[in-house]
């Protein structure tokens, strides 16, 4: 009897690799526990059996890795692609804005736009892709967005609306206190221009944005975080660009765009670049700011199209080199508290056409703005 015993173990031990080595083998956890339950198999077996077993499926896992080392997934930075040792990561994320406006196209900016025709417009306003992520060490970071479809207007060429590389840089963050990046980027100049045009409070930013930012410019930059989590919470920003707006990479002169950024975080708590609450602080954050520059070139304005001019200056292709000293100054403030959410910012802006004499009319022509909004996320308050 035992050896018969003995027997049937075996052939029941053979049965059951035969059924874990085949493709439907995953019911064979069941089949081992009957064994042993039955005394077919005794618990040393049966250990045997889940060791071999655990062993096949580390060694299938390994395999993957060498033959695949690469992770997909899903998260709020879109599509992910990550090696599996964490040193090499890029995510893929895409997003529109597609809108109708009727009577304006865009905000009136002068009383003749509020008795001209009326326009009614159908318009993929923001058609954008985002590339970013980290390679070789997760602190050397990369970015890269592209514009897919750029508005233009009816006399404009179409290569006005043709695609087109709006940032790209490189962002070394070993350090919270000290960090470097190069590249094309809206320049940490003011809040409202750096916050996404994803995370806006409103359709548009303010008008006083046309005017006084200086966007996106090609560059290098250090900032920090300072003394995070204390009452003395800030982070700075010290840049210098070439001054001549997006895509533009030759300069008219020798002269650079400098450009300086302090926020204070005076609750102890950082402030991000965005605008409603919709993270929702539990606990008040907020932060004052002050942001400086000063360039020597040939624009007087700057946008997602490069360089450019304010009404009544001379257009960049029709000026001369260095024709304009252009110099600002930035006053903001942001709150956040659990929905509420502020901010206020107060520009200062000087041009000096070094064409015409001093003293002379419009030599020096001094600009000032400011906006101001609030609103509140009620998003929480439904269960």
């Amino acid at each position: 009897m035992p050896a018969q015993r003995s027997w049937i173990g075996l052939l029941g031990i053979v049965c059951l690799l035969i059924l874990t080595n085949a493709p439907a083998a995953r019911s064979g956890d069941t089949l081992v526990d009957v064994l042993r339950e039955k005394g077919v198999i005794t618990k040393e077996d049966w250990v045997r059996i889940q060791a071999a077993k655990e062993k096949e499926e580390a060694d299938e896992r390994e395999k993957l890795k060498k033959d695949f080392p690469v992770k997909v997934g899903w998260g709020k930075k879109g599509f992910t692609l990550e090696t599996l040792d964490g040193k090499w990561k890029t995510a893929l994320q895409w997003r529109f804005q597609g809108r109708w406006t009727y009577p304006e196209r865009s905000d009136p900016r002068n009383a003749a736009a509020f008795s001209d025709n009326p326009e009614s417009t159908f318009e993929l306003r923001r058609v954008r892709m985002k590339i970013g992520g980290h390679g070789f060490r997760p602190w050397i970071k990369y970015y890269f967005e592209v514009d897919l479809q750029p508005g233009r207007d009816f006399d404009d060429d179409s290569e006005k609306a043709s695609t087109r590389l709006i940032d790209w840089r490189i962002m070394i963050e070993r350090f919270k206190w000290l960090q470097l990046r190069i590249g094309q980027w809206k320049v940490n100049y003011n809040r409202e221009r750096v916050d996404s045009s994803g995370k806006q409070q409103f359709v548009e930013r303010s008008i006083v944005n046309r005017i006084f930012t200086i966007d996106r410019q090609i560059g290098a930059m250090v900032y920090g975080h300072l003394f995070p989590g204390t009452m003395v919470d800030s982070r700075y920003y010290v840049g210098v660009f070439t001054g001549a707006g997006r895509g533009l990479e030759k300069n008219d002169d020798a002269n650079m765009m400098w450009m300086g950024r302090f926020q204070w975080n005076f609750l102890g708590r950082d402030l991000k670049f965005s605008q409603s609450d919709v993270k929702y602080h539990t606990q008040p954050a907020g932060s004052l700011a002050v942001g400086v520059y000063t360039t020597i070139g040939k624009c007087t304005r700057w946008s997602s199209s490069g360089c450019g001019n304010l009404a009544g200056f001379t257009k960049p292709s029709a000026a001369a080199d260095g024709q304009f000293r252009v110099e600002g100054i930035v006053e903001e403030a942001a709150f956040k508290w659990r929905g509420f959410s502020f901010q206020h910012e107060f520009h200062w802006k000087q041009i000096k056409d070094n064409t015409i004499a001093e003293g002379a009319p419009g030599h020096r022509t001094n600009l000032f703005g400011s906006y101001t909004q609030a609103g509140y996320f009620f998003h929480y308050l439904i269960p």
